[in-house]
């Protein structure tokens, strides 16, 4: 017999992949990201820096070498001015009148939407057209077309029916604003709560009509604790824009008559009295006061996404 002998195999080394790390890999998954993040910091964040330095100073652009630094008395100044106080007033009434009215009207049109009935989608089509209009537009609708005492649609409704002839911006000048602006913000805050009552739990609903409630029961005790969320979305997101607005203030009154609110008196003591330390003081409070309704909308935001998440 003759044995036979085996030759070992040749065993190849195994190269082990070395693994990213948990750094390397996050910033992969945000290098994505880093454009827009620039971009948004060079278009957003660097002129409020600037603002903000600019803010304390005593700078008029009529004298640009005799500025000086001055501290927060530019901000002293802004809250302590009579004609700024009376601009922050302003813009309180006017931005909660214009929200609680967009917000009544928009739920009377979410409940009749949420209706099925025909025609909806050419309705639906129709209400939301208002939020689409360019705001200035919309405010030049307002004041040539509806509010001139002479060929305006008001008057010439009044002049048929015999009833008086009045100059509506003259005699309630910051009630047209809020008119204009309710026209405007109502299809916002309307598709807001039709989204809210098409969320319902509808077994919920029916078991209530089951057990005899009526459609004021069913609205007042299931639906309207359900839309409490979507009703502070609406008002918060909606606070956040009056707060700032410009358009309408300026195209129909033009800041006057009591109707000068925050922005606008920015705009005034920027581009007519050049005082740019001033106007800066006054818009960094603007944006601050902004800040601050944005961080109450978010939460109200993440908690309707966690709410939903646990539906699901």
């Amino acid at each position: 017999m003759t044995a036979t002998t085996t030759a070992p195999l040749a065993t190849t080394p195994v190269r082990t992949v070395k693994q990213p790390s948990a750094r390397l890999r996050a910033w992969a998954a945000r290098g994505p990201l880093l454009p827009a993040l620039v971009f948004m910091i060079v278009v957003t964040q660097l002129p409020f820096v600037a603002t903000l330095v600019i803010s304390f100073f005593d700078w008029n652009s009529l004298y640009p070498k005799a500025r000086r630094f001055t501290g927060v008395d530019n901000y002293r100044q802004v809250l302590t001015d009579t004609d700024l106080r009376h601009s922050v007033w302003t813009t309180v009434l006017l931005t909660v009148a214009v929200v609680l009215a967009s917000l009544v009207l928009g739920l009377a049109l979410a409940l009749l939407l949420d209706r099925r009935f025909r025609g909806r989608g050419v309705v639906r089509t129709l209400l939301i057209a208002p939020f689409l209009v360019v705001p200035v537009a919309a405010a030049l609708l307002w004041k040539h077309v509806l509010y001139n005492p002479e060929y305006g649609l008001f008057n010439g409704l009044l002049h048929y029916a015999g009833g008086p002839q009045p100059d509506w911006i003259s005699h309630t000048p910051l009630l047209a604003v809020e008119a204009s602006l309710v026209w405007q913000w109502t299809p916002f805050m309307m598709l807001i709560l039709l989204a809210g009552l098409q969320s319902r739990d509808q077994q919920q609903i029916e078991a209530a009509r089951v057990d005899g409630a009526s459609d004021w029961q069913i609205f007042r005790h299931l639906t309207l604790p359900h839309l409490r969320r979507y009703l502070e979305l609406g008002a918060l997101l909606g606070s956040i824009y009056i707060v700032q607005n410009f358009d309408a203030v300026f195209t129909i009154t033009s800041g006057g008559l009591g109707t000068a609110n925050l922005p606008y008196t920015v705009y005034q003591t920027f581009y007519q009295a050049h005082e740019n330390g001033l106007a800066s003081a006054a818009g960094v409070l603007v944006v601050i006061g902004s800040i601050i309704i944005t961080t109450f909308a978010l939460r109200v935001v993440s908690s309707l996404f966690r709410e939903e998440a646990s539906r699901a």
